[in-house]
């Protein structure tokens, strides 16, 4: 459970997320942030807060040469340096011969990327994004919000998300690239 929502605005990417964290019926809200910079990259996760732990304090993001195209190092340099760190933290799953991570934006070059957890990086013809089990309603209010700034948008995606997601609680954190 969770929202985390992100957008572009000209070549800063603002990622935002909640404080959730939810097994069954249990609700904790969270101390530790589910959305954080390391080094050139903002980043905001679900489906773990294991995963969220490694990518934010053990993952050690690779250097994309000025010369590689950003969505080529994103699903091969950047993704490879992802599965190793996850495998290396014990948190990457194999069923049915397939390797599994988890879901989360990453905000980098400008751009905002969606991984899903097949490994696979989408990226939204929108400018913006979410994830999580209020995903849904995020999109719906960052659609709606196009006119206004960035962080008063993922604030509004984030309370809608709140107030119609069970799953999702504040308060909310935000980040945004350099």
């Amino acid at each position: 459970m969770t929202c985390i929502v992100g957008l572009v605005d000209g070549q800063t990417v603002h990622i935002g997320g909640d404080s959730a964290g939810v097994g069954g019926y249990s609700l904790t809200v969270r101390a530790d942030r589910k959305v954080f910079r390391n080094g050139d990259f903002v980043m905001g996760f679900t489906t773990s807060f294991r995963m969220g732990q490694l990518l934010q304090h053990a993952f050690v993001p690779p250097k994309r040469h000025p010369d590689t195209d950003v969505d080529k190092f994103m699903v091969t340099t950047f993704i490879d340096a992802v599965r190793d760190c996850l495998k290396t933290g014990g948190y990457a799953e194999r069923h049915n011969e397939a390797e599994l991570g988890g879901v989360f934006l990453v905000g980098y070059a400008g751009r905002l990327f969606r991984i899903d957890n097949d490994y696979q990086v989408g990226e939204a013809v929108d400018g913006f994004d979410a994830v999580g089990c209020g995903e849904q309603i995020a999109r719906g209010s960052l659609y709606s919000t196009a006119s206004m700034k960035p962080r008063e948008r993922l604030k509004l995606a984030l309370e809608a998300a709140e107030r119609f997601s069970a799953g999702v609680r504040g308060p909310f954190h935000t980040e945004k690239t350099q």
